[in-house]
């Protein structure tokens, strides 16, 4: 009987030993990651407006970051960011860049001056004002938001808030969605549809 209890005494003695050995104190969770993280993407003021969200995964080192921002360059500050977070931190991008989701008080000279040179590289015309380029800019997006109509060519002109839409489309129907989601977005006055069905 003395001798079971020394092997059990044995036993317990050896698996408190090896406790501390599985569960390191320095271990960081999920959830410290994810403040930690969190904390540096929201130390950017205009980072933090756009609410970035935070995946963290403690065991591998890595977060996966998801959520829209307007531009690349907060994208990859973004990323930037999330990796001064801890030492060797794996991070996955999963940002959109949606400049149309911008309301009109926070779209800039500069977006506008990028979305005329963008648009001038696809044959598209955009007019002087930055009116002109954020309706542009909003109505791509919206159009890149139903699938770009697949296996069409659709390029949009705006000059004086009025869109011309130029292309083909592969039916009545994509023509006509398309011209409602160039009359329904903010601030346009007229739309000229010229848009060809494929036959």
């Amino acid at each position: 009987m003395s001798m079971s209890m020394l092997v059990l005494g044995v036993a317990a003695g050896c698996n408190r030993n090896e406790t501390p050995k599985e569960t390191p104190a320095a271990k960081m969770t999920n959830d410290d990651l994810d403040r930690s993280v969190s904390a540096k993407l929201n130390s950017d003021v205009t980072l933090a407006s756009y609410k970035i969200k935070v995946d963290a995964d403690a065991d591998k080192n890595a977060v996966t970051l998801s959520g829209s921002v307007p531009t690349e360059n907060l994208r990859t500050k973004a990323v930037e960011l999330a990796k001064m977070a801890t030492p060797n931190l794996v991070v996955t991008d999963k940002i959109d860049v949606k400049p149309g989701d911008i309301d009109r008080k926070d779209y800039t000279e500069g977006m506008a001056r990028d979305a005329r040179v963008r648009a001038k590289e696809t044959g598209e015309t955009v007019g002087d004002s930055i009116d002109d380029a954020w309706i542009h800019t909003k109505i791509r997006t919206r159009l890149l938001g139903e699938g770009e109509f697949p296996g069409t060519g659709i390029n949009v002109d705006v000059n004086k808030n009025v869109v011309t839409l130029r292309g083909t489309v592969s039916s009545t129907e994509d023509k006509a969605k398309a011209e409602q989601i160039a009359k329904t977005t903010d601030g346009v006055k007229t739309v000229k549809n010229q848009l060809v069905v494929k036959k």
